[in-house]
């Protein structure tokens, strides 16, 4: 099973592509699914009716995820809810909160990648700055639980079968060390599809300086959190040599900024169609040139520790971070953690054992790496003849 998560600035015409590149993957004999989670149907303008031999789309129902999600919530906790006099909601009170979407979407991408009748899954995202957030969202989330709710510092763990006997009810630690240990759980499966070496990112953009601008941060909240970016496809150009000096103009920077990115990986460029793209005609005329996802999408980049000690008395970790700017970044230590920032999105990591034992004596940003330096802590470290 592939996945092929595709993003970019909003407004570039995402939802657009990943209809392209579904179809194209089905028209070439794989078995795809289609997800979005746009309001609406927007796919149905795209692709019509009927839809080819294995292609199928599902969008994602927010609202009824929500409304399902909370009504089993308070179906497992009942008992408490009783016991504290608390009237349940019923599913046609709920109305979803902000934020439901992001996990509706991971709930649905977990379902598809475990789908059996697809080998391909095409997920249409939110902008990316949005789609950043959403796919590190199960890491950070499964490391709140794990502070909050420790497993292994339940209280009075032997204890609480014999309290609830007695008060008829389960207790509250008990129902939330359950309910967290299902939620990690889920958690650990999205966490799983996001970051398998068979899922990758499409970025789609119109060449110009406004995306250019938010691509190089949606790269680097990517890199962050280390996601491999299979391509980026400069959508919407128009041909140059054009007599229309206006065109010519619009030919020339997109040629430009197109370059730019080329110089960072791969980039695949669409032509503009002129009128919005609708029905499978349109969508094959740009499908016919939109790269597929190869067998083997780019691997996630490992953070490695180089051992300088011989020569500088330092360990290095090289976390890279392509496109960053010096003042994009900030890194604090607290006990076995760094928290990172890169831009606006920021990434809170478990330091390897060996580092834990050193004290941070600096950092340097050196050709798209950023380089923490380590000093051994001599309390800590162990000692050599």
């Amino acid at each position: 099973m592939h996945t092929l998560l595709v993003t970019g600035p909003g407004g570039a015409g995402r939802t657009t592509v990943a209809a392209a590149t579904a179809l194209a993957a089905a028209r070439r004999g794989r078995q795809v699914l289609l997800l979005t989670g746009d309001a609406g149907d927007p796919l149905a303008a795209l692709l019509g009716d009927p839809l080819p031999p294995g292609l199928s789309t599902a969008r994602v129902d927010s609202g009824q995820e929500f409304r399902d999600e909370l009504v089993t919530l308070q179906e497992r906790g009942s008992a408490l809810l009783s016991m504290v006099g608390a009237r349940p909601l019923a599913a046609e009170e709920l109305t979803e909160l902000p934020g439901a979407e992001q996990f509706a979407l991971l709930r649905a991408l977990r379902r598809a990648a475990t789908a059996p009748a697809a080998d391909l899954v095409v997920a249409d995202l939110p902008p990316i700055h949005q789609a950043v957030a959403t796919l590190a969202l199960p890491a950070q989330l499964r490391r709140y639980l794990a502070r909050l709710l420790p497993a292994e510092k339940q209280a009075a763990r032997a204890l609480r079968p014999v309290l609830a006997q007695l008060a008829g009810v389960p207790m509250p630690a008990q129902w939330l060390y359950e309910a967290a240990a299902r939620w990690d759980q889920e958690l650990a499966a999205v966490q799983a599809v996001i970051e398998a070496d068979t899922t990758a990112v499409r970025l789609v953009a119109e060449p110009g300086p406004a995306a250019d601008d938010a691509l190089r941060l949606g790269r680097l909240g990517l890199a962050l959190h280390q996601l491999p970016v299979h391509d980026v496809v400069a959508n919407r150009t128009v041909p140059p040599g054009s007599a229309d000096p206006w065109l010519a103009g619009l030919a020339a920077q997109q040629e430009k900024y197109a370059a730019e990115w080329a110089g960072e990986g791969p980039v695949t460029t669409l032509a503009h169609l002129g009128p919005d793209p609708q029905g499978q005609d349109d969508l094959d005329r740009l499908g016919a040139t939109a790269a597929l996802l190869p067998d083997r999408p780019a691997p996630r980049r490992a953070w490695t520790v180089e051992d300088r000690l011989a020569d500088d008395g330092v360990l290095v970790w090289v976390v890279p971070l392509p496109g960053a700017h010096k003042r994009d970044l900030d890194l604090v230590r607290r006990g076995d953690e760094l928290l990172l920032t890169a831009g606006p999105h920021r990434r809170i990591v478990t330091l390897p054992s060996a580092l834990r034992r050193c004290t941070v004596s600096g950092a340097a940003l050196t050709e798209g790496e950023l380089r923490i330096r380590f000093t051994p802590d001599p309390g800590l470290w162990p000692r050599t003849r």
